[in-house]
């Protein structure tokens, strides 16, 4: 058996979360109950918005989360840990709840899209594994619509497997693109695992077993009459590989009734070449035929191709998707919120000289506000159990500007921090990806204003706050500061 048949990702965690909890554990505040957010502070790419992904897989981690024989023997191995504390761990599941966005929620900077209330050292220990997963497939996702939008509903696929940073990072990449809108994968096991269409045909090392072009070619279309895409750039898109995808397209697929589906080029000048071979596909008639391209795309280079009239039907995008290259960290953080006191948890706040770095304190919620055409005009934090009331005009506090009387008028409002783990179980039937999927198209399509999506000096989407709230947090940050100055 491999280390990698072996390996229990409930150890996928910072030491210091064990010391932590090793630490509460033997200064008896393991049961203190604790409420943790998970937020970020900037969109990726200086863009308007990020896409919430990998909720999925975080509910399955903290299902299964144990610690085996050999777990509990290397932490022993360590020597700071107490016995008591490593016989609790052998006994160890967790048993918070978890409040998130919907999976595919379109989200913004300092907004909790996911909270932790559970006893201490259960929500200390899933720290690391879940901003592993949300930052991860919430940046590929987040990629993934940029490219998708640039491409103007052109098909476009992932292609990144052999360019992630490894295995599970091509798979759940792929899973998150296809979460931020591409239509297929060539990841054979994300398609397996997840249902996404798979696509792919042949890689230059076809061409060039077989030596001549039109040979490969021709082997090609007999073996796959109904599906037939050649790679045309192995030798001379112009002068070799399009006249011999004409000519098998002529003299091995439609005598059997059969089309040319594709060509595809993965090199060169994009633009120049697709309008060369659009020309020469139409003249031999075969004007079904799609035209694919590939080799380090991303928005900025397919929304530079549509400018120049590239005659492109797909794209296949590796690189500089799956890794997000243009913006490879999307930085979400984990910070302690609220702490129990008897029946009542008492908010918690982290102060800093950078006004960023400020956290938003205690158990709250957060509404999407919509104007009366259906679109979301502004996020709202209240106190978590604060009733929303938009029958008349309600008043809201821009954190930013907070001199200004503000309302919202003819407005609904949806709460989007829903329960999804209960006592370390499920308690929401969570979407098909392909739900998911179709649930952030429904959001950019029919919610989300135009001029957020723009690539460049997107509109800045408003996070208010009632006025409890931000009386709360002012007040919290007044004691707070007070305190540290005795």
């Amino acid at each position: 058996m491999t280390q990698f048949d072996e390996r229990n990702i409930s150890m996928m965690m910072d030491f210091y979360e064990m010391t932590m909890a090793n630490g509460y554990f033997v200064s008896g505040g393991e049961n203190t109950r604790v409420a943790f957010d998970v937020f970020y502070r900037r969109n990726p790419d200086s863009g308007g918005f990020a896409i919430f992904a990998g909720l999925e897989q975080i509910i399955e981690y903290v299902e299964n989360m144990n610690f085996s024989a050999s777990d509990v023997e290397y932490f022993r191995a360590q020597n700071i840990f107490s016995e008591d504390f490593l016989n609790y761990l052998a006994n160890f599941h967790f048993h918070g709840d978890i409040y998130a966005f919907p999976e595919g929620t379109i989200m913004y900077p300092n907004e909790p899209f996911l909270t932790v209330v559970a006893d201490l050292i259960d929500a200390q220990l899933v720290e690391t594994a879940i901003l592993s997963q949300v930052n991860h497939q919430s940046l590929i996702a987040t990629k993934a619509s940029r490219i998708v939008r640039s491409a103007e509903g052109r098909f476009v696929s992932d292609f990144g497997a052999r360019r992630a940073h490894n295995m599970d990072a091509a798979i759940y990449g792929a899973r998150a693109a296809f979460i931020g809108g591409v239509n297929g994968t060539a990841t054979v096991s994300a398609g397996k695992m997840f249902g996404i269409p798979v696509n792919g045909t042949m890689a230059h090392s076809w061409v060039m077993y077989f030596g001549d072009e039109y040979e490969a070619f021709k082997r090609y279309a007999e073996i796959y009459p109904n599906s037939a895409v050649f790679l045309v750039d192995t030798y001379d898109v112009i002068h070799s590989g399009v006249p011999n995808a004409i000519r098998v397209a002529k003299e091995v697929l439609e005598p059997a009734g059969n089309r040319l589906k594709g060509v595809r080029i993965d090199s060169g000048d994009l633009a120049y070449l697709s309008k060369r071979v659009r020309k020469m596909l139409d003249e031999a008639g075969l004007t079904d035929c799609k035209i694919v391209v590939s080799n380090s795309l991303d928005e900025f280079t397919i929304t530079s191709l549509l400018k120049q009239d590239a005659q492109i039907n797909s794209f296949g995008v590796g690189e500089r998707l799956i890794t997000a290259k243009s913006e490879p960290v999307f930085g979400a953080v984990y910070k302690l919120v609220a702490v129990s006191n008897g029946d009542k948890f008492e908010p918690r706040i982290k102060i800093s000289e950078n006004i960023e770095k400020i956290t938003n304190p205690g158990l709250k919620q957060v509404y999407r506000i919509y104007d009366d055409s259906g679109q979301a005009v502004a996020d709202l934090i209240a106190m978590a159990d604060e009733n929303i009331d938009l029958s008349t005009p309600l008043r809201y506090i821009d954190p930013v500007k907070s001199w200004k009387q503000r309302t919202f008028a003819n407005c609904t409002a949806k709460k989007l921090l829903k329960l999804y783990v209960k006592d370390g179980r499920r308690v929401e039937q969570l979407p098909t990806l392909q739900e998911i999927h179709d649930y952030v198209r429904h959001q950019l399509a029919n919610e989300i204003w135009q001029e957020e999506q723009r690539f460049e000096n997107p509109h800045h989407h408003y996070l208010d706050m009632t006025p409890n709230y931000y009386e709360m947090k002012m007040n919290l940050m007044y004691n707070t500061r007070a305190l540290m100055s005795k």
